[in-house]
């Protein structure tokens, strides 16, 4: 299994797609031994120095803990992870959104996390179990970093991570939340929380039947109307990165908090929520016979 790297950098960089690629290797993708680091240095343009974010060390603690804590239930450390790598790695949203970022972390400094986390398997074509290379440098919903802070950004509720985790713990809405635009809508992503925990869902099937009758009545329904949201404050984030370099680490065994913004108001939440759970009466899922 693929060791951390020896050689450590002390702070993040940007590592584009195509310096990535020759590490990409096949001793790599098949989880067999990683690389040194020292020739992955050369090719990363650096960061400014004088800010505390880009440290690695906190997030190499982070990733050290999940591995060990959830060595027998790998899945389970994304609903630990998202929200404590969300509040460590204090970005805007420009920011996370420069794969370049994601990808020098994945292959940097903690490419034993991926393949932990994303071990390798079986090809359609046949061949060694291998990697998927999109968790090392692939787009926002399938990288292995990337999915996690975005997930994070997505459900919390203003500084409140806990509908993140209610969120990790269904692989089949993760898979699908980041691919739908209606995530931006902060009543959405915390009424599809509430439908999972109603128990209204239970299979994979139906999940995907409701997100796609989501996205379709989306199209024609403007949720603003149906279920308003207090407009963000952006001055509760800027405070919020700019207390990085005086934070202490996130909390092991609690929730770390948020950017202090405001909730999602509750009424829009209920009323989305009761929407979704009759659409979903209606939602196409392969296999369900619609009753008359």
């Amino acid at each position: 299994m693929i060791e951390r790297p020896h050689h450590l950098p002390g702070r993040l960089g940007l590592l584009s797609a195509t310096a990535a690629d020759p590490f990409l290797t096949e001793d790599l993708l098949r989880g067999v031994q990683g690389h040194g680091g020292v020739d992955l240095a050369k090719v990363v343009e650096p960061l400014p120095e004088d800010d505390a974010r880009w440290a690695v060390e906190p997030l190499r603690d982070l990733v050290d803990d999940a591995k060990h804590q959830f060595e027998t239930a790998r899945t389970n450390a994304d609903g630990w992870l998202a929200p404590r790598l969300h509040a460590t790695l204090r970005l805007t949203r420009r920011e996370a959104a420069d794969q370049r970022l994601w990808n020098h972390l994945a292959l940097a400094v903690a490419p034993d996390y991926v393949a932990f986390r994303h071990p390798p398997a079986p090809r359609r074509g046949g061949g060694p179990p291998r990697i998927n290379r999109d968790r090392f440098k692939g787009a926002a919903d399938r990288q292995c970093f990337s999915r996690l802070w975005w997930l994070a950004e997505m459900f919390r509720d203003g500084g409140d991570y806990t509908p993140v985790v209610a969120a990790c713990a269904n692989q089949d809405l993760i898979h699908n939340a980041l691919r739908l635009d209606l995530l931006d809508h902060r009543p959405t992503a915390q009424a599809l929380v509430r439908v999972l925990e109603r128990g209204v869902l239970s299979t994979g099937r139906e999940i995907n039947g409701l997100m796609t009758a989501i996205n379709t009545a989306g199209a024609t329904l403007v949720y603003d109307v149906l279920a308003p949201d207090e407009p963000r404050d952006p001055e509760a984030l800027r405070q919020w990165i700019a207390e990085a370099e005086s934070a202490p680490p996130v909390p092991r065994h609690s929730l770390p908090d948020g950017p202090d913004e405001e909730p999602v108001p509750e009424t829009s939440v209920v009323a989305l929520t009761d929407y979704f759970a009759e659409l979903f009466e209606t939602a196409p899922v392969r296999g369900r016979t619609l009753q008359a």
